[in-house]
């Protein structure tokens, strides 16, 4: 096979089997040759249709009318050719042998397909206006001119260093394949412009990347392709270089260098190629060594004389860094900004295209999903820019339905293995010469494609474009929530009831403060139900209130009941942050210092989780530069780091702690006394407006001031803190009961008043856990019993009785 076809016929094998995949089919036909040939852009088949006056865009319109898609994929890697490709690629070897040539090429196979008759690929040459005898005598008048000038190669293309490195993006537009560009017209006008000039006559266009840059070089194309561009770019074509490509493979010095100047010349010498760059910034130092040129100091005395005219594409950042530092390279350069554009422009875009998508999905957009795309992606996908994003977004919602609409039968699988092991057994047969074996599996090889064909057929028949998949505005909402991490899609029943019951379930775990949690349940639900500034946090509060109350612990449950994840709770300690250059740990260093490229603590864990939960703790302790920081998030709800990326806060409740002003309030009133607590409470926010700024206070949500723990609160944390004990006990058929007298043993053993509720666990640990870990071990407590504590003095009394028995052991 290798040696009967060249290099080109083999292209060719393999576009076919890639494009027979694209629209769902289990073979290779003659159609999907034909329609490989108008894919290889740079092959001498389709070349020569095009010389011969062959409209190929049209051409391609007919094949794909003619190709009907199917949603069976074939389960296996091999393709079988149908019996007229196989007669096609033996006609296109005996052209070539005809010729005195050893392997055929595209030409032959394009010869031996005119050769075919009453079938689609006839039809379709005869509605191009193209035979035989047209193809023939254009091959063999070019094969004439090649003789006569004794070139080296006989291929074209292997003499053209611009076509080895380089992508012809007019021959893409003529056929058809680049997508419609929608809007831009001032941005294509002002290319036209440039180029139209008499002197520096090179436009780059700047701009985020996503924003549309490489397409409005594609809208110039199709423009040039329709004439509706100035008359002196009519006869323009667009060459793509592919710089990368030139530099690949240079292993000795000069070689780069020899190919640049041969491209150069190339285009000199045609005096109609626009050449366009993308990433125009790395012709700076490409190809540079000791003593040799880059490629930029190749191109600008070129570029001065106005012998070659290029097109480039770069972003701002490296535009600034790599051809403004360079003044000689900068001058020779007209800049076009190209912004991000609008909300309305990008569905409009959006609309264009997404006949491009549906065919190739297999699936119906809606409208509703194309503004869906559109806008969450600009709402909470925050490091990109628009149409770029907008458009990932509709194909991966497409891809992620389209897979799983597509269903195989389970009868095409099991004939697919079956051929494949017919096709195995057939080529060790040949292989071996049993060539008897060899033609009968063949048979049944065909009886099987037969009756792939003929399943895929029915199959094809019950899909219209009536019972294509539609996507939805909620698949578009599930799609960008997997890829952002956001819960945005819309709120169902079971998550509406969990939104609403998410206050009973914190209170539960949080005693003594159900105000607190009424405030910022309050603040969750305003933001899920879509009411909420989209530029501020979903809520900013400061807690205040005596340690050991419960502040840290309200954040860690909401997180839970939240998002069932520790990530989703980002912890600062202000302790760490007290001077003024451990402030940079949170945003990153600036650059120069150690760790610059490292990011930030806070914004680098922002980043990764965008819905959390950030809690400040002990914010008092903190330098007041980190309140700087502070005033950005809470009132603009972005923040930038070292590197320049913008971190979005609009998806995060912001929580700060403090222990300020509440010595008094502890000391007073932990536990036992409420007399006092309304007037503490007012002198605690009177103590808070000294400490901190009022632009920080204001910009808050709420200040919550936590109640004191009374003793009946310190009894309830004592009845949740024994909940792991119970769990574990529970492994082992044991139950535990505990009474108050026991409680308030604790209380008085280990409680202290200015610790609030911090030593519950310890105490539980000393006390409770060691014991019966120490009386399980020695037989005092055994399995299947119940283990009773009782209160008596300062005294834990702890007994045990047997579920079955009812006997008894007592210890104290």
């Amino acid at each position: 096979m290798n040696e009967n076809y060249t290099s080109g016929v083999q292209r060719l094998l393999k576009i076919s089997k890639q494009e027979s995949l694209k629209i769902g089919h289990s073979y290779v036909g003659s159609e999907h040759l034909l329609l490989a040939i108008i894919k290889d852009s740079k092959g001498s088949a389709s070349n020569t249709l095009i010389a011969v006056g062959c409209d190929l865009g049209k051409m391609k319109n007919l094949l794909k009318e003619s190709l009907t898609a199917s949603n069976v994929t074939s389960t296996l890697g091999h393709l079988p050719l149908t019996r007229r490709a196989e007669r096609i690629l033996k006609n296109s070897f005996i052209e070539a042998k005809n010729d005195k040539r050893k392997s055929s090429g595209q030409n032959d196979l394009l010869l031996s397909m005119l050769l075919e008759k009453d079938c689609t690929l006839h039809k379709i040459f005869n509605l191009c206006s193209i035979d035989y005898q047209i193809i023939k005598s254009y091959v063999t008048s070019s094969n004439n001119i090649k003789i006569i000038h004794k070139k080296k190669y006989t291929d074209t293309e292997k003499e053209s260093t611009l076509k080895m490195f380089s992508r012809n993006i007019s021959d893409i537009a003529a056929n058809g394949e680049l997508d419609p560009v929608i809007g831009r017209n001032s941005e294509i006008e002002r290319l036209s412009q440039i180029l139209s000039r008499r002197k520096k006559n090179n436009p780059v266009l700047i701009g985020e990347p996503g924003v549309g840059k490489t397409a409005i070089v594609e809208g110039l194309a199709l423009r040039i392709l329709d004439k509706k561009v100035p008359r002196l770019l009519w006869d323009y074509t667009i060459i793509s270089l592919d710089i990368p490509g030139m530099l690949a493979g240079t292993k000795y010095r000069g070689q780069f260098e020899e190919r640049m100047r041969k491209m150069m010349i190339e285009i000199e010498k045609s005096s109609n190629i626009i050449l366009f760059i993308d990433e125009l910034h790395t012709i700076v130092g490409a190809g540079s060594a000791a003593g040799s040129l880059d490629a930029a100091n190749m191109f600008k005395p070129a570029l001065a004389r106005g012998d070659i005219q290029i097109v480039g594409a770069t972003t701002l950042s490296e535009y600034r860094k790599y051809i403004e530092s360079d003044g000689a390279l900068d001058r020779r350069f007209q800049k076009i900004i190209v912004y991000q554009p609008s909300i309305k422009s990008t569905i409009d875009i959006l609309n264009g295209i997404k006949d491009k998508y549906e065919s190739h999905h297999n699936v119906k957009i809606s409208k509703d999903a194309i503004n869906a795309c559109v806008e969450l992606s600009d709402r909470y996908i925050n490091d990109r820019f628009l149409p770029d994003k907008a458009i990932d977004i509709m194909d991966e919602v497409c891809s992620r339905i389209s897979l799983n609409s597509t269903t195989v039968p389970e009868s095409v699988i099991k004939l697919e293995k079956k051929l494949k092991s017919i096709i195995d057994s057939k080529n060790k047969d040949i292989i071996n010469q049993h060539f008897e074996n060899a033609a009968k599996l063949r048979d049944k090889e065909k009886k099987i494609l037969n009756k792939i064909a003929s399943i895929n057929s029915k199959f094809k028949t019950t899909i219209d474009d009536s019972e294509l998949v539609e996507i939805s505005d909620k698949d578009v909402a599930d799609t960008v929530s997997i890829i952002s991490g956001i819960p945005i899609s819309k709120i169902n029943e079971h998550e509406s009831v969990k939104i609403l019951n998410i206050k009973d379930s914190i209170t539960k775990l949080i005693v003594g403060q159900d105000y607190a949690v009424e405030k910022l349940v309050a603040a969750i639900q305003r933001s899920r139900s879509g009411f909420k500034n989209p530029n501020h946090p979903i809520g900013s509060f400061m807690f205040l209130g005596p340690t050991g109350v419960g502040k840290t612990e309200l954040a860690k449950q909401l997180a839970h009941s939240l998002f069932n994840k520790k990530e989703s709770l980002i912890k600062i300690d202000m302790s760490e942050y007290m001077e003024r250059y451990n402030v940079s740990r949170l945003i990153g260093a600036p650059p120069g210092y150690v760790g610059y490229e490292e990011g930030g603590l806070l914004s680098e864990k922002v980043r990764r989780n965008p819905y959390s939960i950030v809690l400040f703790d002990e914010i008092e302790k903190a330098h007041s530069d980190v309140f700087n920081i502070l005033l950005q998030i809470l009132d603009e709800g972005k923040l930038t780091d070292s590197l320049g990326h913008v971190i979005d806060f609009s998806n995060t409740i912001i929580i700060l702690t403090s222990n300020i002003g509440t010595q008094s309030m502890s000391s007073s009133t932990i536990g036992f006394n409420k007399s006092k607590e309304k007037d503490l409470k007012t002198d605690l926010q009177l103590e808070v407006k000294k400490y901190f700024k009022p632009e920080l206070l204001n910009r808050l949500d709420e200040t919550i001031i936590f109640n004191s723990l009374n003793k009946e609160n310190l009894f309830d944390i004592i009845d949740l803190q024994l909940n792991d004990l119970r769990k574990n006990l529970k492994s082992k058929n044991m139950s535990l009961r505990i009474s108050k007298s026991a409680k308030n043993v604790l209380l008085i053993n280990g409680i202290h008043r200015e610790w609030g509720a911090r030593p519950i666990r310890r105490i539980i640990q000393d006390e409770i856990e060691n014991v019966i870990s120490y009386k399980y071990l020695s037989g005092e407590i055994k399995e299947n019993s119940t283990i009773y504590i009782n209160g008596k003095g300062s005294q834990l009394i702890f007994k045990s009785k047997n579920k079955k028995t009812k006997s008894a052991s007592k210890s104290s």
